[in-house]
């Protein structure tokens, strides 16, 4: 016991010199690290949490996009010898050209999400000090996949035209932060929305550590009730709809004890619970022959298993590194797909910085906080970047609360963020088999730990309360975090119609009642002057 002590003893001690070398080195000073009372390993701490709970955004970003063809074509399909030359409908099938093509543009588009989450990071924590990390986001990279390019190219734009969206939207985004109207869009957003975008963006994040395709898998869908339980031994690839053995997944009943790691530290004020709890369930999920590893005996696993064991591996980008096309500008479809995007996204994105801005505590009472002009310009510029490598629109990410719960409170976060994105290129086989249901039960916690702010809401007063319910009801059910802003907006100034005619009706009747009483005087006056 004496020794453990000791340990214990000599370890709190070499924290602290580092703590102290830190905040007294010219990188403490630049950070504020003793004025924001917060200490390197803390912050180490934060973006260790933030990131291993956005890690997931490589793979899956790279997922979806590549779902769209990307850079491949028709053309990249092989042909049996003898044979004419490909048509249009060979990307439909298996064909083994394509294939490999789509493999290689993967590999690309998981660097170029890399890269732009380091380029967002970086600058969010070296030029506005705060702890956000930045990668290319949910929802955009969907609606550019499967609405705008389409599976495998089947829609109207191409890829090329796409990123040429992207980059537009982005430019735009910057005009607009630049001349501060983003900050003030988010200030006119009513308070009410604010805090129901903490609590709606919470049981959005929830809600995705529970599906099957980046959580635990409790939730799937049904096709009377939508959604129903499941956490099946067995579900289907495509839909993933229940086949058998409802509540008998073994990597859900892992991710339980994952869970549970994470909220036994968290009752016990154990610093780095989230990580704990992530590492046990990967490390794990890394081993083979189990009925929990991530690495089963297919194809596809014999597969990640054999990239897995590279650890370390560098793929050069070859093909969405300025893949952009401005010839379909002429297109209507293109101008309405951009006004979707910079619309969505100027309410989405912008509410989502302001929130996280509210939860890490850095707004002030005039509603503006440090560093916030220049967080919304890194914020677009990131978008810029992220487009001339390839990907969708870069933002600030809701997983960031994570960190703001370990305590990130300085620009040192979001630099470490950056930092680990940067490695994370040269260990993609690692990083890129971190399983689904090691990431969700940190998603579900985050959820936890934002319902907080529930209680602020002013609950008595109907059209807050009807503002905040359908804020935060329709971000999980619509799967859209912008969806809930616009329709809590919406549906706030439709109940606010009410007090503005009520209060211009009075304002008319008031002066109606002057000029009559005017009239009258005037008519007194005249009669008695006839008299």
């Amino acid at each position: 016991m004496g020794r453990e002590t000791m340990v214990c003893k000599s370890w709190n001690e070499i924290k602290k010199h580092l703590n102290d070398t830190v905040s007294n080195s010219i990188i403490g000073r630049y950070f504020k690290l003793e004025s924001r009372k917060t200490n390197f390993t803390t912050e180490l701490r934060a973006a260790t949490a933030t990131f291993l709970t956005m890690v997931y955004i490589i793979t899956v970003n790279a997922t979806i996009l590549a779902d769209s063809g990307a850079t491949c074509s028709f053309h990249d399909c092989s042909t049996v010898s003898g044979s004419s030359s490909p048509k249009p409908n060979c990307v439909l099938g298996s064909n083994q050209g394509y294939e490999e093509c789509l493999t290689r543009v993967k590999k690309d588009l998981v660097v170029a999400t890399s890269l732009s989450a380091i380029v967002g990071s970086l600058a969010m924590g070296l030029l506005a000090n705060l702890p956000f990390g930045l990668a290319p986001g949910m929802g955009a990279n969907a609606y550019i996949a499967y609405d705008v390019v389409g599976f495998r190219g089947s829609g109207s734009i191409s890829y090329h035209t796409a990123m040429a969206i992207v980059l537009l939207e982005g430019c735009a985004f910057l005009a607009v932060s630049a001349l501060g109207l983003r900050g003030r869009l988010a200030r006119l957003i009513p308070q009410t929305v604010r805090l129901a975008c903490a609590v709606g963006i919470g049981m959005f994040i929830a809600f995705v550590g529970l599906q099957m395709n980046q959580g635990v898998g409790l939730v799937g869908p049904d096709k009377s009730t939508l959604v129903t339980l499941t956490a099946c031994s067995e579900t289907d690839p495509v839909t993933g709809a229940c086949l058998g053995g409802k509540m008998e997944s073994p990597t859900f009943w892992l991710a339980v004890v994952g869970f549970l790691i994470t909220s036994y530290g968290l009752m016990k004020n154990v610093k780095g619970s989230m990580i704990y709890g992530i590492v046990f369930v990967t490390v794990v999920s890394w081993f083979r022959n189990t009925q929990v590893t991530t690495f089963p005996h297919t194809p596809l696993g014999d597969s990640n298993y054999n990239y897995f064991t590279k650890v370390i591996d560098f793929h050069k980008i070859q093909s969405t590194l300025g893949a952009i096309s401005f010839m379909e500008f002429t297109k209507s479809e293109v101008w309405v797909a951009f006004a979707t995007l910079f619309y969505v996204d100027l309410l989405g994105t912008t509410g989502v910085l302001y929130t996280m801005a509210e939860i890490g505590g850095f707004v002030e009472e005039d509603g503006k906080f440090e560093g916030e002009y220049t967080a919304y310009l890194v914020d677009a510029g990131s978008s810029v970047v992220g487009s001339a490598l390839g990907v969708t629109t870069t933002a600030t990410f809701v997983e960031s609360s994570a960190g703001l719960k370990e305590g990130g409170k300085t620009g040192l976060t979001a630099v470490i963020i950056g930092m680990y994105f940067l490695v994370s290129i040269f260990l993609t086989p690692l990083v890129t088999n971190v399983p689904r249901w090691a990431v969700g039960p940190s998603l579900v916690m985050v959820g936890v730990m934002m319902m907080g702010v529930v209680k602020d809401i002013r609950w008595g007063e109907t059209k807050e309360a009807v503002t905040a319910f359908i804020t935060i009801l329709l971000m999980p059910l619509t799967y859209s975090i912008a969806n809930g802003i616009i329709a809590g907006i919406g549906i706030y100034l439709a109940l606010s119609m009410y007090d503005i005619v009520s209060g211009l009706v009075a304002w008319l009747t008031g002066v109606s009642k002057r000029v009559m009483r005017e009239h009258n005087q005037v008519f007194s006056d005249a009669t008695v002057e006839i008299v």
